[in-house]
């Protein structure tokens, strides 16, 4: 008789693993709590405005090509994509901006501007980061950690210094470059991986590869494309999906998972797969005594920041901007501080700008543009209507001193959302955007687990788990953990 299998949550992870579950030959049905699939990669239309809510970037194709490879499809049928050009465009103060692009020649001449022989110090840089990036693919990512001795095995302690697990990306980078800003372009990726280059392993360097080698992509019609596609091979593979559907409990009986209870209906289940907010879930899906991880747990994580979102529609273009672009303030250590160190909202602070209509005119009407400012923000800070007030009118503020041009009366969509707004759609812990941070204890063998350490047949999968945060990365995971589930059950 197939066996049947509950997944919790339709963000990402959940998705994925509900396709690799099914085509592994279980009865499969997945439960969202919104009326969307796709979690935090939501779409808000407002008219003809069209937002992605959440992840923006579209980094490292080949995991998700590799993806659709493995149910023995072409993604380019599911969805189409774009390289970007410029990749991103990087402000340091009015006036003075650099643009990052596939044009490896002009993005050496761009270091060797900011720094005394930048382009061979460059090549250097990715040259060691290609290296670590192929190791990690091959050897750690694609992994089950279930004991710290897997994770300490012998490739790891023979060229542990070779991939620079032990050391931080801040001072690793640092044996490269002195000048600031070449060091922020090739720092600024951990604020995505929900860390700060001061706390993270010298490992994600391999993030430079990932961008300026692998390449910044977008999909026609933005994230939401990608998530249509995953519905539709859900569709292809015999899942049911069930949205507006909330978990309220997971149901435990000797021991094993049991069933989920979704608005007081049972559903039984002989595995639950969670993809839900891992501190949440634990909380409040499972009694006390069935927990892997207490309340103290949970408080003493390193958080990744959550953010401070301001989506805007303008009735006119801005020609200053392209698709991705971000802006760097020095020193920007205050505002890494403000998030790890001594939480609090920032006196200073980097930011992202997202103009996906620059290249996409399907997200806003003709020579209107669509935009997002993104702030990264501690966790579990204070959000009150009038602090979101103040925070709208600092950065936008800001952001037209650093165009040299008033947006204020163009502004036709506006929207806020930050802490409480991750809480109440996501169920987010503390309301942050991307779980915990990626800190050398916090990484591998050290970020929660794929299983329940209390109850059989529970698992994990998603931001929270190993190897953590960003869309590539969850595919990863579930990948994972559906084929141990499967050569485990079936």
């Amino acid at each position: 008789m197939q066996k049947r299998i509950a997944v919790v949550g339709g963000g990402f992870g959940g998705l994925t693993a509900a396709a690799y579950l099914a085509r592994q030959g279980w009865k499969v049905t997945l439960f969202e709590k919104n009326d969307q699939l796709g979690g935090r990669s939501r779409v808000w239309k407002s008219g003809d405005f069209s937002f992605d809510m959440g992840p923006s970037w579209y980094l490292m194709p080949e995991v998700f090509d590799q993806f659709f490879a493995d149910f023995g499809v072409d993604r380019r049928d599911y969805y189409t994509l774009y390289r970007l050009d410029p990749y991103y465009r990087v402000f340091f103060r009015p006036g003075e901006y650099v643009d990052i692009s596939a044009d490896r020649a002009a993005v050496e001449a761009v270091f060797e501007q900011l720094e005394p022989d930048g382009a061979a110090k460059l090549r250097r840089y990715l040259a060691q980061a290609e290296y670590k990036y192929n190791v990690a693919m091959q050897q750690f990512l694609y992994k089950e950690y279930r004991s710290i001795f897997q994770f300490l095995n012998w490739r790891l302690m023979t060229e542990g210094l070779k991939l620079n697990v032990f050391s931080r990306l801040d001072g690793f980078v640092e044996r490269y470059f002195k000048d600031r800003r070449a060091k922020q372009i090739l720092e600024y990726a951990m604020v995505f991986l929900g860390s700060s280059p001061r706390n993270a392993p010298a490992l994600y360097s391999i993030m430079s590869h990932v961008d300026l080698n692998l390449g910044v992509f977008f999909p026609h019609g933005g994230m939401t494309s990608l998530v249509a596609g995953l519905a539709r091979l859900l569709q292809q593979q015999g899942v049911e999906v069930r949205t507006a559907a909330p978990v309220e409990r997971i149901v435990v009986e000797n021991g094993r998972a049991a069933a989920v209870e979704v608005r007081g209906e049972r559903f039984p289940a002989d595995a639950v797969l969670v993809n839900a907010d891992y501190a949440w879930a634990e909380t409040n899906l499972l009694d006390a005594g069935q927990r892997s991880y207490s309340q103290r747990y949970w408080n003493s994580r390193v958080m990744a920041p959550t953010m401070f979102i301001v989506y805007l529609g303008l009735n006119r273009k801005l020609p200053q901007l392209v698709h991705h672009n971000l802006y760097f303030t020095d020193p920007w250590d205050d505002h890494f501080a403000a998030i790890f160190d001594k939480p609090r909202w920032p006196d200073t602070f980097s930011y992202y700008i997202s103009c996906a209509s620059f290249d996409d005119p399907g997200v806003a009407p003709r020579e209107h543009e669509n935009l997002f400012f993104l702030i990264p923000v501690a966790a579990g800070l204070d959000d009150s209507d009038q602090i979101r007030r103040h925070w709208y009118e600092k950065v936008l503020t800001h952001f037209e001193q650093l165009i040299g041009e008033r947006v204020r009366d163009s502004i036709v969509v506006e929207r806020i959302y930050s802490h409480r707004d991750f809480s109440a759609d996501y169920n987010a812990f503390q309301g942050t955007a991307l779980g915990i941070s990626h800190t050398l204890g916090q990484t591998a063998v050290f970020r929660p687990s794929q299983r329940s350490r209390k109850v059989a047949n529970l698992f994990y999968s998603g931001q929270y788990t190993h190897p953590g945060v960003g869309v590539p990365m969850t595919f990863i995971a579930s990948k994972v953990i559906c084929s141990a589930i499967t050569q485990e059950q079936l």
